[in-house]
């Protein structure tokens, strides 16, 4: 079964300065973290408060997921798995 993102919920992880959303393996959840240097990247907007990098996720929410999928599939823990610049390039 396919990498899926059904649940659209997201949250600042202040402590590892990144965004935290979940995606679903089959049934087994998969914690993702994109950090805030990706969104800050990734964003049109001139402030990053964390409301300013959630807004940004959901902005580029297709993006990201895609990416994310990309980087599962290459081997990334299938536990936990962290977005960094590097993903996007």
């Amino acid at each position: 079964m396919p990498l899926s993102f059904p649940n659209h919920m997201r949250s600042f992880d202040q402590t590892g300065n990144r965004v935290r959303f979940a995606g679903y393996d089959g049934v087994f959840e998969v914690q993702f973290y994109i950090e805030a240097d990706v969104l800050r990247k990734l964003s049109t907007r001139s402030a990053f408060a964390e409301s300013d990098l959630l807004i940004t996720f959901d902005d580029c929410r297709d993006e990201i997921l895609s990416v994310a999928r990309k980087a599962y599939n290459r081997g990334h823990s299938h536990t936990i798995c962290t977005l960094t610049v590097a993903d996007f390039h």
